[in-house]
């Protein structure tokens, strides 16, 4: 699985972790910055360029870490056909994938420790969508997109 990658300066380090947890997996990743620690990064742009990647279909899925996961995943949910679901544990992680069939997850570097980010990547990867039921609830969140991106402003 080729993965999209980014975080602003307060989720840098936690980046930086789990880049090296999944190289040592054997997972495909491209880094979209930001490159070192110093602020400010603003974490919109971040989201945007990720969220555009897997939306463009050059990547499967997306992580993005800031310092509570929130804003990321607010960002990037603007973009239609982006499921981004921030997780703080492994059973959040696990239903983000299998009934809401999430393509891009959010994490806190303040809130979660590297251990468990590691453990919740883990699970939010190797789950896969259930479909059946949950894709009528899909298909509703596909229609909602479709009549907000028809209005203009």
């Amino acid at each position: 699985m080729k993965l999209a990658i980014g975080s602003d300066h307060a989720g840098f380090p936690l980046k930086e972790e789990l880049k090296i947890f999944l190289a040592e997996r054997g997972d495909h990743f491209e880094d979209f910055g930001t490159f070192e620690p110093e602020p400010p990064v603003d974490f919109p742009d971040i989201a945007l360029a990720v969220a555009k990647a897997v939306i463009a279909g050059s990547f499967k899925a997306g992580i993005l870490i800031c310092g509570t996961g929130q804003g990321m995943a607010i960002a990037a949910n603007k973009v239609p056909g982006i499921r981004a679901s921030l997780c703080t544990d492994v059973i959040s992680a696990s239903f983000a994938r299998s009934h809401n069939d999430a393509n891009i997850l959010t994490l806190g570097q303040r809130i979660t420790a590297p251990h468990l980010a590691q453990e919740i990547l883990r699970i939010w990867l190797e789950t896969a969508y259930a479909g059946g039921r949950h894709q009528r609830r899909l298909d509703k969140i596909h229609d909602i997109e479709q009549e907000f991106c028809s209005l203009k402003a």
